[in-house]
């Protein structure tokens, strides 16, 4: 039997979810930040969990030209 070397979307999903409960975050701070992580998944392409610092700073910058705004870059 081999073991996944990442959790599945899902497992990944629950896990930040979790993790922001314990954090005391809103059911509206979780859903946001829920949906820019999948859209930065969708921007890189692959799972958030393999993403480099570059990936990041790619996402970043593309957010900038597409003028949104340093709040929602910061989320």
């Amino acid at each position: 039997m081999t073991v996944p070397s990442h959790p599945s979307g899902n497992a990944l999903r629950e896990r930040m979810i979790e993790d922001m409960s314990l954090r005391g975050f809103t059911e509206d701070t979780r859903r946001d930040y829920i949906r820019c992580v999948k859209a930065f998944a969708a921007f890189i392409g692959r799972s958030p969990d393999t993403a480099t610092a570059e990936d990041l700073r790619r996402f970043q910058l593309h957010q900038t030209e597409s003028g949104m705004r340093p709040p929602g870059i910061n989320s």
